[in-house]
């Protein structure tokens, strides 16, 4: 008896709170900013202990070697995780 008094309560706690539209914007602009094109960083140094050190990163995306719109990447991203519009446009690399 106390468990169907109590299966409201626990069913109203269960629910998912919506996405913070700022967060998925951010999210999603990341992955637009990718489309773009290859990301990557070098690190080229000296050390006292080791001598001279090198590092090279890159990345490609699956949006950017499909040819996707990185626009296009952020609205449908956006609207993925909100079921919305996005609440403003992304900010892109020059």
């Amino acid at each position: 008896m106390r468990l169907l008094l109590l299966a409201p309560l626990l069913l109203a706690a269960c629910q998912a709170v919506p996405p913070d539209p700022e967060q998925v914007a951010l999210a999603c602009e990341r992955r637009a900013q990718e489309a773009q094109g290859p990301t990557g960083s070098a690190t080229v140094g000296v050390s006292s202990d080791s001598g001279p050190f090198t590092s090279l990163s890159v990345g490609l995306s699956s949006d950017y070697l499909q040819g996707r719109d990185p626009l296009e990447v952020y609205d449908s991203c956006v609207r993925a995780r909100t079921g919305a519009a996005p609440i403003r446009p992304p900010r892109l690399r020059s």
